[in-house]
């Protein structure tokens, strides 16, 4: 396994993490948003907020598999048509419970060994990016995680969902690191494994299975992440490596 885990990382310059799911418990956090949406549907006495959230990610998976010019307007028209609402009151929602909402518990969702998986990559000289099909920057802020540079789906210059591989291509010439020498680190093989293979590039998958399209691991605790981990501690101690 040793011998094994450094491969996985000799000569890579580049590792690219999804966010959702692969640097928080999503569970987790989908828990504690549950219980704010049940208490607003008390006091609001309706369910329209989770039927509108509902219906809004059902329609992200849709678009993420036909990629259209137009995904971040159609992913507001398209739940509000199905919800019989004003695209304006889906963006409202949005807003409120997928980008500002879940900032507050993201700290206590954090994966244990994110942290020091970064800074081990950090102390090793590699270029540390994210790819995430929602706005990163205040998620990461909130994680407290720093990345050399963050690429979305939302970006004015992309605006394209995973699978489709234009935020990774843009992150492979923004940073001149080819794919060979790059790593994707997700939590999702229809979207972050798919797109890392799409351009030739290696991944590994949080999960809690075996599978033959690539190395999959359970937690950054594993003995895959040894040869990052064991630098930063000899960093941490002031020695040579």
């Amino acid at each position: 396994m040793k011998l094994f885990a450094r491969t996985i990382w000799d000569s890579r310059d580049l590792v690219v993490f999804d966010l959702d799911g692969t640097l928080y418990d999503q569970a987790r956090l989908r828990i504690r948003i549950a219980l704010s949406l049940l208490s607003e549907a008390v006091r609001s006495r309706t369910f329209d907020t989770v039927r509108v959230l509902q219906q809004f990610r059902h329609c992200r998976e849709i678009l993420a598999r036909t990629s259209p010019d137009d995904f971040i307007e159609r992913q507001f028209t398209d739940t509000a048509a199905l919800c019989r609402c004003s695209r304006g009151d889906v963006e409202k929602v949005v807003r409120e419970w997928i980008d500002r909402r879940p900032l507050t518990f993201l700290a206590a969702c954090r994966y244990q060994g994110v942290e020091e998986l970064f800074d081990g990559l950090r102390q090793s000289g590699r270029i540390i990016a994210v790819l995430s099909d929602y706005p990163a920057r205040e998620k990461l802020d909130a994680l407290g995680l720093k990345a050399d540079l963050v690429v979305s789906a939302t970006d004015d210059d992309l605006q394209r969902l995973k699978p489709d591989p234009t935020g990774l291509i843009k992150i492979l010439c923004t940073t001149g690191v080819p794919a060979d020498r790059a790593l994707m680190i997700g939590d999702r093989f229809d979207r972050d494994w798919a797109v890392a293979d799409s351009v030739g590039m290696d991944a590994i998958i949080r999960c809690g299975r075996r599978d033959l399209r690539c190395t999959t691991f359970r937690s950054y605790r594993d003995p895959l992440f040894e040869p990052i981990l064991q630098r930063r501690r000899i960093a941490a101690a002031g020695l040579t490596p």
